[in-house]
């Protein structure tokens, strides 16, 4: 089976590649390098191209006899979304459009999404279900809810299978340290708490302590992102039957920024001294996945359990390529 991988030079593409070829499917990589790294999947087929390049996308999806498409190409940083809206919109939501009219043309059928937990805002429940209502919080989330409904009515219009799944914080790296989170910006609260750790930040900043939280820090779920990867395996197999459908990848358990922060501390070895600031506008208490339908639908469930071991492969690789991938291209 073939399969086009769009933003697989991304984080959580490069891993979910990895595993598509140790499967035995033939992959082809359609990534921008806009935020992507070739080093990550150097051993690919890489065709260089923006997302909203209808004629380059059909052509490859023609050229290689493309059976199923996976799509990650997005920007994703939500702070950026609020200040460049139409970034968003013309990447996120136009350059979905574009990749879908090209599936049509080119007679492919079947897709798998990579959407997020904004699509839920700051909902109000301990822990979100599928059925928990849709209410994105910021331009990101309602890029990533306009694509799952654009999924739904080429469904309804062209026969187009879709599963979207809808990552809570994907974390870590490769067990063999060979790939790993690389974003310039960095975001993430791990990887920025492992920068302090490398000398890399004097501190990290806690964005507010008084949340209704056990400790007053915002309560997040994180999900190694080898257990996402292998969610993306098991969604193929889903998709195969046709079928429109969105579905949580969550831990199911969550963990507060203190505790991140200590799990940090513990897996480097180093002190990594914290500040609290002010609250950031827009961010919810607590971010909890129900992942019940994961389990019933596709069979899965993360085999990473609590943040050690996530911690310990996400410090593996940041230890060992503290510059990213930078160090890894040829001077």
């Amino acid at each position: 089976m073939n399969i086009l991988v769009a933003g697989g030079a991304g984080y959580v593409g490069s891993h979910t590649v990895r595993q598509l070829q140790k499967s035995g499917y033939k992959v082809v990589v359609y990534d921008s390098l806009v935020t992507g790294n070739a080093e990550s999947v150097k051993d690919s087929e890489l065709i260089v191209g923006d997302i909203c390049d209808e004629v380059l996308l059909k052509k490859t999806l023609s050229k290689f006899n493309i059976d199923i498409v996976m799509h990650f190409a997005a920007s994703s940083l939500v702070g950026e979304s609020v200040e460049k809206p139409e970034k968003y919109y013309q990447n996120n939501v136009y350059g979905s459009l574009c990749l879908l009219r090209a599936m049509f043309a080119a007679d492919v059928r079947k897709i798998v999404f990579s959407s997020s937990c904004a699509v839920y805002g700051k909902p109000s429940v301990k822990h979100i279900d599928e059925s928990t209502p849709l209410a994105p919080a910021n331009p990101y989330g309602f890029s990533k809810l306009a694509v799952e409904r654009m999924l739904a009515d080429f469904a309804n219009a062209h026969g187009i299978g879709s599963i979207s799944l809808r990552y809570f914080n994907a974390a870590g790296a490769s067990h063999d340290g060979n790939i790993g989170e690389c974003h310039h910006p960095e975001t993430h609260l791990i990887p920025l708490v492992l920068q302090v750790a490398l000398g890399q930040r004097e501190k990290i900043f806690i964005f507010g302590d008084d949340w209704p939280t056990r400790d007053g820090t915002c309560i997040r779920d994180f999900v190694h992102v080898d257990d996402i990867a292998d969610a993306h395996m098991k969604a193929l197999r889903r998709v195969e039957l046709g079928v429109t459908q969105a579905i949580n990848l969550g831990s199911g358990d969550g963990f507060s920024v203190r505790q991140v922060i200590e799990a940090c501390r513990k897996a480097s070895g180093h002190p990594i001294p914290a500040d609290v600031s002010g609250r950031r506008t827009g961010d919810p208490a607590t971010l909890v996945a129900q992942n019940s339908l994961a389990k019933e639908i596709l069979g899965w469930q993360p085999t990473h359990k609590g943040l050690s071991a996530i911690i310990a492969s996400a410090w593996n690789w940041h230890s060992s390529n503290p510059l990213g991938f930078i160090e890894k291209k040829d001077p």
